[in-house]
């Protein structure tokens, strides 16, 4: 794609690139600038053994970066305000009426009369056209079907009914946000109402919880292109609680926007510098209670991260080691917690390059999927500010490249907690930079951790695309962490640690080695990241390798991020 000229790059949903001066700016990064490379840093049976100035001279030279000259163009995304209406529904005026009905809604009588009475209502406002059309369109209430009529006689300019299945649930409700959010885009609506055709057995906990599914569906579909600006909920109740409910989803999926923009953007606009940036000015933003602390190579050599830093090595684009920290305006600290990311923000498997039909080395920018969603959950808890607990925001952000200064399969990694990893596959990499950073995290004094990572296939192959797999020996910490996701409407699955596997991971040479093989490779990674946690402190692995990305959107999904910040806040005392 190399042109001398402007060069266009879309990165999918809400990251368009777009070639220009170097005063373009974006919510990612503002411009590039030169970046020299730090040197060398040399690994052998003598652990961490860093090499002389002499020696760093004698890496390959790096000229003034241009990376594709590529920069991201601005954009603003839209401000959606939601708000609770208890208003007749046929007498609202706006572009689109979207009712959510199921396949029970849509039952009809002898005389094709719909038995559901506000559809039976709207029809009859409508001459029968809504029974006429959903007979014509075969329009049963399944899940994923939508139909839309235009049409004069109403407030609304459209009527839009989209299928909920047999029964609502709280990913149906997500898909209803979704599907309205797909219908105003195409039609270029500026304001939607969205009712449920049955919300009569609703509770008032359960319609804050389908109120929260349906804003949350329509903020994570994020079209940059969409011109709404209002959305009415009927028939889910209103008042301050409502409100409130509206308002803290409307901050989850900020943060979710973040993350997904962090993994679409590409590894040449996004490098562990521009991430470090990012993070900083999250901290920035949120200046009350988070800061931010980003520790460059050298500062790294002093805490003995030579796992960490053996990955790095072989990059011209040097390391930052990422840590925020989140701490409530007022009242006391009764929980501390620690959120660790995997943040590789490219990799190409090192001198175990990824080779071969799946590899997907093409989409190794999502690699940092793990650092994203810490991130994006540090934007969110900016905003809500739950009282009561302590929040550390950790990321070793780096690349895994290829180069003379790069770290080699047999080579001897030391740790930062001084256990030895003997290297049998350099694209086994993530594990050993989250190794210095789940020991950083424990000696921050905290009581919980969770780590997240797009760590291995193995898990993907074991889960599929759209499931998480977790690690624990704490079935406590499990309980918390499922529970958070439930409400979330995010997937996992807990998986066993069998110490048993732990024999494949033994090394003649050193501690351990950094893989044991295709059996059960999610297990024993698991089994490895163990090995750097103190064991006073509770701790949880998600593996995020299949949800973290959408093959058919062919875009990120924000995974996890609602997950992390409803268990923060169920930590709390909020």
């Amino acid at each position: 794609m190399a042109a001398a000229t402007a060069i266009r790059v879309a990165a999918h949903s809400s990251l368009t690139l777009l070639a220009s001066s170097p005063s373009s700016s974006s919510s990612i990064i503002k411009n590039f600038r030169s970046i020299s490379h730090l040197g060398i840093i040399s690994f052998s049976a003598n652990p961490l053994l860093f090499s002389s100035p002499r020696s760093k001279r004698m890496a390959h030279v790096v000229a003034k970066a241009t990376l594709g000259l590529t920069h991201p163009a601005q954009i603003d995304h839209p401000k959606i305000s939601f708000a609770a209406k208890e208003t007749n529904l046929v007498e609202w005026k706006g572009d689109i009426l979207a009712v959510g009905v199921t396949e029970k809604d849509m039952a009809k009588d002898q005389n094709s009369k719909f038995q559901n009475p506000i559809l039976n209502k709207l029809d009859s406002q409508l001459s029968g056209l809504l029974s006429e059309v959903s007979s014509e369109e075969d329009f049963t209430g399944k899940a994923g079907q939508s139909t839309v009529i235009r049409f004069a006689g109403l407030g609304s300019k459209r009527v839009s009914l989209i299928g909920l299945g047999k029964g609502p649930t709280g990913p149906s409700y997500r898909s209803l946000g979704e599907s309205v959010a797909s219908v105003a885009k195409s039609s270029q609506a500026k304001s939607v109402a969205i009712a449920l055709a049955s919300s009569e057995g609703l509770t008032t906990e359960s319609k804050l919880a389908t109120a929260s599914a349906i804003a949350k569906g329509k903020f994570k579909s994020e079209s940059k292109k969409s011109t709404l600006n209002s959305v009415d909920l009927f028939g889910l109740g209103s008042g301050p609680e409502l409100e409130k409910k509206l308002k803290y989803t409307e901050e989850i999926c900020s943060g979710v926007i973040l993350g997904k923009e962090l993994v679409n953007a590409p590894a040449n606009v996004l490098t562990p510098g521009v991430l470090a940036e990012e993070a900083e000015k999250i901290a920035a933003a949120y200046s009350d209670v988070i800061t931010a602390k980003i520790l460059d190579t050298e500062q790294c050599k002093e805490l003995k991260m030579g796992s960490y830093l053996g990955v790095a090595a072989a990059s011209t684009n040097p390391p930052k080691f990422i840590h925020l920290c989140y701490k409530p305006p007022s009242g006391s600290i009764k929980t501390k917690l620690a959120l660790v990311g995997k943040g590789l923000t490219f990799d190409s498997g090192g001198y175990n390059i990824k080779t071969g039909p799946g590899c997907s080395i093409e989409l190794m920018k999502f690699d940092m999927g793990g650092s994203a969603a810490v991130l994006g959950a540090a934007k969110a808890l900016g905003q809500i500010k739950p009282l009561g607990v302590e929040v550390h925001f950790i990321v070793a952000a780096c690349e895994n490249m290829i180069s003379g200064t790069g770290m080699r399969p047999g080579d001897i990694l030391t740790a930062s907690n001084g256990k030895t990893i003997e290297v049998n596959n350099t694209d086994a990499e993530g594990r050993l930079t989250l190794a210095d950073a789940l020991v950083y995290a424990c000696n921050q004094g905290v009581d919980k951790i969770v780590d997240l990572a797009t760590l291995t296939g193995a898990c993907v192959v074991a889960l599929g695309p759209s499931i998480a797999g977790i690690f624990t020996p704490s079935d406590e910490l499990s309980k918390e962490v499922v529970a958070a996701s439930e409400v979330a409407g995010e997937k996992l699955w807990r998986l066993p640690m069998e110490e048993s596997y732990w024999e494949s991971m033994k090394s003649g040479v050193a501690d351990m080695v950094n893989t044991g093989g295709r059996q059960g490779g999610s297990i024993t990674a698991a089994l490895f990241l163990k090995q750097f946690v103190d064991e006073k402190v509770e701790w949880l692995h998600i593996d995020m390798a299949g949800p973290v990305w959408s093959d058919k959107k062919k875009a990120a999904t924000g995974f996890a991020i609602p997950t992390l910040v409803e268990w923060v806040v169920s930590n709390s005392s909020s």
